[in-house]
């Protein structure tokens, strides 16, 4: 017999599965990542609408039956729609960005309640004119929520302070070097970057709102985040690559 769930959740992706269908992947919040079939959703949107849009919050019912990995998705309610603002190429991006990590890094049936509040939070502060900011803070804070960041305030080589000081990072090693200690290929980050890291991991997002954030601000922190999130992932981030590229 079939148990019946019902989970506030964030869709990260669809698939075409069987000739009508959708293989839908939700992060839910009581079950973590759950992946369904959405019956008939190519063939007629009234069933689930907007729904089924990246990154849209939200409030799933699903059948599951013992020894079956796929749930049969019964509704999808919308909690908060991406839709509800333009979708310009940054913003889409941005989104882009959020929904691929979680989808990559995230282990089936493992709640993250953590984790989902830091992507519904930036999901809802991507805006056209205000990408960085929300994907400078979401790829520092899924890289500490997941294990992967270093300690920011010494070298990972020889202990000594990186206070007030630039670093360098490399794309195949953990931590942070000084300059000394720094790893052949290296990338040098700034210590302003190195500053901002540290208060972006104090405070929430909404403190850092009213502040300018042109492309060209924390480039290289992004880049480090990125790249750490790439190296233990395994794999490339297409959307990182786009987001580069604004």
């Amino acid at each position: 017999m079939a148990a019946i769930h019902q989970s506030e959740a964030i869709l990260l992706r669809t698939w075409p599965f069987a000739e009508a269908d959708l293989l839908v992947s939700l992060f839910t919040r009581e079950q973590g990542v759950v992946r369904g079939v959405a019956r008939h959703a190519m063939r007629s949107r009234k069933r689930f609408g907007g729904a089924l849009e990246p990154m849209t919050e939200v409030r799933a019912t699903w059948r599951e039956k013992p020894k079956q990995d796929l749930v049969g998705l019964d509704q999808l309610d919308i909690l908060w729609s991406p839709l509800r603002e333009p979708v310009d190429l940054p913003r889409a991006t941005g989104l882009a960005l959020v929904a691929e990590v979680l989808e990559a890094a995230l282990p089936d049936r493992a709640p993250e309640d953590d984790v989902y509040r830091l992507a519904l939070a930036v999901a809802k502060r991507m805006r056209g004119d205000n990408v960085f900011l929300p994907a400078t803070y979401f790829l520092l804070w899924i890289n500490r929520l997941l294990g992967w960041m270093p300690d920011l305030s010494r070298c990972s080589a020889t202990g000594a302070s990186l206070r007030g000081q630039a670093a360098y990072f490399s794309p195949v090693r953990d931590g942070l070097f000084a300059t000394q200690a720094r790893p052949q290929g290296s990338v040098p980050l700034s210590a302003e970057s190195l500053q901002l890291a540290e208060e972006m991991f104090r405070n929430p997002i909404t403190a850092f709102e009213g502040q300018a954030w042109p492309r060209g601000r924390a480039v290289d922190l992004r880049r480090f985040a990125g790249a750490m999130l790439e190296r233990h992932l395994e794999e490339r981030l297409q959307s990182l690559r786009m987001l580069a590229k604004l």
